[in-house]
């Protein structure tokens, strides 16, 4: 099975001072995708620079050719489908299609108060999700949507010429609960997993591992449900939330060891985090482009 290699880079640099370089350095070193976050702030980086993803991403899709861009993830916490819509139609026709939304219900960090709303629960968040996934699945393939439910309205939303993509753009949808599960076989080009986040403190390596199979399982279950091949959808892992955390990334051997494990699971693209030094995501420059150009041949991707 083959093995794509993408990269997630934070927008927490000005453009000129860093961030454009990233971005044409992603598609020089041959990254399948280069993802950010779509967050209003996020974890340690709140009290510093931090810039808006499809503006981030736009300026990105005007300095490269190849590179896909995607969100990783965007989340109902602080996004309408009618708008969101209209600036990915936007950004899909500004890169020539090469955009993938990456989408989830969000969590309780600071997107899920800064509008002055109190953090939704669990259930609440589940099900804004299966209402907005599915407009923006049709707000992403129609013409014109009219619709009303408990969540989300549109009247009369108008996405001409629609996507360059077609029917539209694709989705990446991240899950681990069987309602985002049955959303990611229905409308999900692939799938997105950090792993099981109980694990990620006192966990094995072994034990992520069982636990993404898991995932991959009910996956498998979901995707049957809705009369799909459970191979269909892309299985993406985004690293640096397992166990292993950033140890990967300390060597060739070591990336390509660890991504074999979970390409035999199953998992079809693995995203690793650009350096940032003095974070979580701190790793040597060197031996991170060494792993870009080295690493998927070694694994036959």
């Amino acid at each position: 099975m083959s093995l794509r290699l993408s990269t997630v880079i934070l927008p927490y640099r000005r453009w000129q001072e860093g961030s454009r370089a990233a971005w044409q350095r992603a598609e020089q070193l041959g990254f399948h995708t280069g993802y950010t976050y779509d967050h209003l702030s996020w974890r340690t980086f709140r009290d510093g620079p931090w810039f808006g993803a499809v503006p981030t991403l736009t300026a990105a899709a005007a300095v490269t050719d190849r590179l896909r861009l995607g969100t990783l993830v965007t989340s109902p916490n602080f996004r309408h489908p009618v708008t969101l819509a209209k600036e990915l139609i936007s950004l899909d026709d500004i890169s020539g299609g090469r955009v993938t939304l990456g989408v989830g219900a969000g969590g309780t960090g600071f997107d899920a108060t800064v509008l002055g709303q109190e953090p939704w629960t669990p259930r609440e968040r589940a099900d804004r999700f299966a209402e907005f996934v599915p407009l923006l699945d049709r707000l992403l393939s129609e013409d014109a949507v009219t619709y009303a439910g408990d969540h989300y309205s549109a009247h009369e939303a108008r996405n001409i010429p629609g996507c360059v993509q077609r029917p539209r753009l694709p989705f990446a949808v991240a899950a681990t609960g069987p309602r985002g599960m049955r959303l990611a076989a229905r409308y999900g080009q692939a799938w997105v997993t950090t792993g099981d986040p109980a694990l990620y403190e006192e966990g094995t390596p072994e034990q992520s591992l069982r636990a993404v199979r898991g995932q991959i399982e009910k996956l498998a279950v979901a995707c049957a449900e809705v009369g799909r091949e459970a191979a269909d959808p892309e299985r993406v892992l985004l690293t640096g939330f397992t166990p292993e955390r950033a140890r990967p990334l300390e060597s060739v051997n070591a990336f390509v060891d660890f991504a074999g494990r979970y390409r035999e699971l199953g998992i079809t693209e693995i995203v690793v985090h650009w350096p940032i030094p003095d974070s979580d995501f701190a790793t040597d420059e060197k031996v991170f482009e060494r792993i870009a150009q080295e690493a998927l041949p070694q694994l036959g991707g």
